[in-house]
């Protein structure tokens, strides 16, 4: 279940990134580009919103005792993509007001206006950047559990083939212990009837020893 999650969250921090690096490039571009640059964004906005969708739903199948840190992600997440929206509008009112000064010649307001767009552009790349690392941190954890845990029942085997092991040898040490008595009981039912046997020839002995000794007198 949690890999669902961290395969989502993977890839809403690679299309976060693209859209960051898109919203810096809205300004600099020209009118026809603009346009095309600002519907691509708004498309991949309404996909990484489909993905928050996706994760949200992937944090209610986590039990409660694991739900806590993926809640916390998923904030940190909302707060993200509502930081790419804010900073998306602005990108659009800047490219307007771009465009207004170009028509009443305001040179003084362009450069000002451009300064900030590059400032702004630094901001979103870092941002940008630390979103990829921690992506890629996330990638890594994900795989060192995945070893972990390849670990963890590799050892789990071993111990239930050693378990069966030892219940073989203890089938097989019963299966002996059981032949053992068995011809034990046997013997001893055999002395039993030798001893039955020796008992009449003792008694039918000394009843034909008597016989005889009273049929003399």
């Amino acid at each position: 279940m949690s890999s669902d999650f961290e395969g989502y969250e993977q890839d809403f921090a690679v299309l976060t990134a693209e859209i960051t690096s898109k919203i810096a490039r809205v300004p600099r571009l020209p009118p026809d580009e603009k346009k095309q640059m600002v519907a691509n964004v708004e498309k991949q906005l309404e996909e990484a919103k489909e993905l928050l969708e996706q994760m949200d739903l992937e944090v209610r199948e986590i039990p409660p005792q694991s739900r806590g840190m993926y809640s916390n992600r998923m904030r940190s997440y909302k707060q993200e993509m509502g930081k790419l929206e804010t900073d998306f509008k602005r990108s659009r009112i800047a490219y307007s007001d771009e465009v207004r000064n170009e028509l009443l010649g305001d040179d003084g307001n362009s450069s000002e206006n451009q300064r900030a767009h590059l400032l702004d552009n630094t901001e979103r790349l870092e941002r940008s950047s630390r979103r990829l690392e921690a992506g890629y941190q996330i990638a890594v954890e994900t795989e060192q559990i995945g070893q972990e845990m390849l670990e963890n029942l590799s050892h789990d085997r071993e111990k239930i083939q050693r378990a069966r092991e030892r219940l073989r040898e203890t089938d097989a040490n019963l299966g002996k212990s059981s032949r053992i008595l068995t011809g034990m009981l046997r013997r001893i039912i055999q002395n039993r009837i030798l001893l039955v046997i020796l008992g009449i020839i003792v008694v039918i002995t000394i009843l034909a020893a008597i016989t005889f000794s009273v049929r003399r007198h």
